[in-house]
Order: structure tokens, then C-alpha cells, then sequence
């Protein structure tokens, strides 16, 4: 046998050697599963809710055309400060300004009638006082002829005056009960026209007051012609030009709008936080803002208001005005406050807001993905189950387990139940279950949705090598 042939006979042997002791090893490691495992260790774990939303001033209002008209004048641009008070634009107000005249002549008008009536009733006021004067005297006279009178009918009786000088005392007598009638007359008279001219004057102030509130009417609306500002704010919203016409709006339209102005010394991120999310989130919470047009920038800032209203994501309505019932997911409006807004800032701009909501320190937390769940029934590793267990047993077994998979003696995945707490970027709080000492299995995903209690492992960490680019 020449050499070639017996190198070739070696080769052959150490082939079907190696072979064989391959099938070996391949054949031992059947049901055996390839894990990669961490342990958990100790650190310190924030809970942040992340949501995107956009800037908006804390306080802005809607400043709306109050009355028809053409604008003459703007004096803002946008982007101005403007004081409270101070004057933005004026409206075409010839008519309102007509409107005002006519009345304020109305109202001295009325004032000058007003007048002639209360100097006319007390011109009658004064006459009746006099002419009651003249009825007392007159009365009394009539008094003193009354005497007279009668003791000339005694004196008659007696024949002691002659009876020319009694007729005369009777036509004195009767003369002044005639004098005394025609002053009551007068008095009665004098007092009709008091009358009168007490309801003149009446008549005239109601006058007066008309005209008065319908000069507080037409005043109010040339009033309105010039449009002031509510607020110190920005004006951030300018949608006319001089020589438009505005008319008065409803319920606040569109076409109705004159400017915006808004306090931006309270400036707010306005996001929807999801409902799973919203119950973590309490007034007060402190947060990162971060803008999309000043990058590499956080602004500090914290959790101002929690709306209770569902939102639906896809139609952007409350859910409470949703006629249909719908399962779909829902946000709720979330106001977090920028605690030093910058100056360059503008309403509208998209941001992002990351909530904390929660913080521990130094505390035992496990990568998120190594947390799974198993049902009571997966987990029994009895041999000796019963085949047809009982309803209450059936119900013992779908009970649900949070848990994790620790490498236990001779390689064996064994399930420990974990109760956790706050949930950090990657990582959460165990509470119980673990001492932290343990070897948990962290991968892959799949295996740690499959993998069975009991199950053999094979620990491989390498990190896998990347895929080449195509």
C-alpha cells in the first residue's frame, strides 16, 4: 500500500471520528434552547409619559368685529406687544357719529322741555298759593258780613235801624258768599293746571330718560368702532387689511376674526397622552419640553392641567359627542407649563413633552423584555395531572402569573413570580420575587414567549454579529 492511499484512509477516519463525536453532541442537546440572560441589578428608575403636541399661550382671545363697518385704520402688525386698553383698529363710524348727534339733540330738546314744564308748574304753584291766600282772606270777610248780617235782622226785629240800612248789610252779606265761590273756582282751577303741568313735567323727564339710554345705545356702538385691546399680549394672528369690511360674527367664526391676541407670559405644551398612559399623570409633575424648531434644547416645565375628557384619536372629538359606540383608541388633552419660555418662542410650534411621573432610587429593576406572563396551567409540571380536571380546577389553571425564567440547577428554565412597580425606559422595579442575585433569561423574544418551565437551556450572549449592508 503505497502512501497516498493510507492518508487517504487517515482522512477518512478522522472524518467518520468527527462525525461521529458531532452526532453526539447534536444528539444530547435535543430540546435544549439557546438563551441569552442577564441579572437584575440595582439602579435609579424614572416613569416618563412621552407625547407630542404643540405650543400654545396659556391665555388668548379672539378679538371679533362688534359692529358692521370698514376698517380705516390698523395700528398693530403682527407680532406686536400691545397693552390693555390700547387702541388696535378703528371701523368706519360716519353713522354711529350721526347716530350720537341726533340723539344728543334730542336729549337737550328734551332737557328744554323738561325745563319750560317745571318752570311752568311752579309758576302754577305759586299762583295757587296766592289765590288760597286770597280765598282765606275773602272767607274771613265773609265771616265778618255774616255777623253783620245777622245782627241786623235782630235790629230790624227790634225796629231799631230802618230796613233800607238791613238790605244793605244782606247784599254785603250775599255779595261776598259770591266773592268766596268765584276764589274757590279759581283755586280749583289753578290746582287742574298744577296738574297738568305736574304730568308735563313727568311726561318730560320719562323723555329725558329715553333719550338718555338711547344715547347710552348709539354711544356704546360708536364705542365699539375702535378696537382695544383685553389683555397686555402678542398679536399673533392678523387675518384683515385696511379697507375690509368686518361684520359682527356667530359663535365666534372664521370671517369674523380681526386679530388674535395672546399673554405669552404663561406659554403651554398642549399634548394627548394616551388612556392607558393619562391615570399615571397628577398636576404638578414635572417635565422636558423639547421643540422641533430649536433643536439640542430642553425646556423645563410642569404639568398644569389633565383634561376628563376622551378624545378620540381619529376624529379629534369628545368621545361624550360621539353618537356611535366606538372602541378605538382615545387621548386626553394634557397643559404642561413652560416654567421660563424663551422669547423666540411662537404658538403652534410642534413639540414633545416627556412627563415624569414617577421616580425610585436605588432600586432592583430587570430589563422590560424579560418580563413575561404564563397561565397556572403552563406552569404545572406534574406528570401526574388529571385528565379531566375539575371546572374549578379549569379556572384555577387559566389564572394569569407575572413572572420571569431563571436558570436554575442543571441548566433548567425555572419561572419565579415577580411583582413590579414603576416602569423606566428600559428597565422596571421589582418589587418581589427576585433578591437580585438571580440569572434571568432576557432573550431572545421569542424564546421568552415560548420557552416552558422546566425546559433545558443553553446560555449564549455573544452579540450577534451584524448583518452586511445591501
Amino acid at each position: 500500500m503505497n502512501s497516498t492511499a493510507k492518508i487517504a484512509i487517515g482522512v477518512v477516519v478522522v472524518a467518520l471520528i468527527g462525525g461521529g463525536v458531532y452526532g453526539s453532541m447534536k444528539y444530547k442537546e435535543r430540546g435544549v434552547i439557546t438563551v441569552q440572560t442577564g441579572k437584575p441589578g440595582r439602579e435609579d428608575l424614572s416613569s416618563v409619559v412621552t407625547s407630542a403636541g404643540e405650543v400654545k399661550p396659556r391665555t388668548y382671545i379672539n378679538i371679533s368685529a362688534e359692529y358692521s363697518g370698514r376698517i380705516i385704520e390698523l395700528l398693530v402688525k403682527e407680532g406686536d406687544h400691545v397693552r390693555k386698553g390700547q387702541l388696535l383698529a378703528r371701523i368706519d363710524e360716519a353713522q354711529s357719529q350721526a347716530d350720537v348727534q341726533a340723539q344728543r339733540a334730542a336729549l337737550s330738546s328734551a332737557e328744554a322741555d323738561a325745563g319750560a314744564s317745571e318752570a311752568a308748574y311752579k309758576a302754577g304753584e305759586d299762583n295757587t298759593a296766592t289765590l288760597t291766600a286770597s280765598l282765606n282772606r275773602t272767607k274771613a270777610d265773609l265771616e265778618r258780613y255774616e255777623l253783620d248780617f245777622h245782627r241786623g235782622e235782630q235790629l230790624l226785629a227790634q225796629g231799631l235801624i230802618p230796613k233800607s240800612d238791613f238790605e244793605q248789610r244782606r247784599a254785603a252779606y250775599m255779595g261776598q258768599q259770591a266773592a268766596v265761590a268765584e276764589a274757590t273756582s279759581r283755586i280749583v282751577q289753578s290746582r287742574s293746571q298744577l296738574a297738568q303741568y305736574r304730568a308735563q313735567m313727568s311726561s318730560s323727564q320719562k323723555r329725558i330718560a329715553q333719550t338718555q339710554a338711547g344715547l347710552t345705545r348709539v354711544d356704546d356702538i360708536l364705542r365699539k368702532h375702535n378696537v382695544v385691546a383685553p389683555i397686555d399680549g402678542l398679536v399673533t394672528y392678523l387675518p384683515v387689511r385696511v379697507g375690509e369690511n368686518v361684520v359682527p360674527g356667530v359663535q365666534n367664526s372664521a370671517a369674523s376674526t380681526i386679530m388674535t391676541i395672546a399673554d405669552m407670559s404663561i406659554v403651554t405644551a398642549e399634548i394627548k397622552v394616551d388612556e392607558t398612559d393619562i391615570v399615571n399623570i397628577k398636576v404638578n409633575q414635572a417635565a422636558e419640553i423639547t421643540i422641533d424648531a430649536l433643536p439640542n434644547k430642553i425646556f423645563i416645565g410642569h404639568v398644569l392641567e389633565i383634561g376628563n375628557t376622551a378624545i378620540l384619536r381619529s376624529t379629534g372629538l369628545a368621545a361624550s359627542q360621539s353618537t356611535t359606540s366606538s372602541q378605538e383608541a382615545k387621548d386626553f388633552k394634557v397643559v404642561v407649563a413652560m416654567d421660563n419660555p424663551p422669547d423666540e418662542i411662537r404658538p403652534g410650534l410642534s413639540c414633545t413633552a416627556k412627563v415624569t411621573t414617577a421616580t425610585r432610587k436605588d432600586v432592583l429593576a430587570l430589563p422590560i423584555q424579560a418580563l413575561t406572563i404564563r397561565t397556572k396551567g403552563d406552569l404545572d409540571t406534574n406528570p401526574n395531572k388529571p385528565e379531566n380536571p375539575s371546572p374549578a380546577q379549569v379556572k384555577a389553571n387559566a389564572e394569569e402569573v407575572q413572572g420571569v425564567f431563571v436558570i436554575g440547577a442543571q441548566n433548567k428554565a425555572e419561572f419565579h413570580k415577580v411583582e413590579t412597580g414603576i416602569t423606566g425606559i428600559t428597565d422596571i422595579e421589582v418589587v418581589s420575587g427576585l433578591s437580585g442575585g438571580e440569572q434571568i433569561i432576557t432573550g431572545s423574544y421569542q424564546v421568552i414567549r415560548t420557552i416552558k418551565n422546566g425546559a433545558v437551556v443553553k446560555i449564549d450572549n455573544k452579540t450577534p454579529a451584524a448583518k452586511p449592508a445591501t
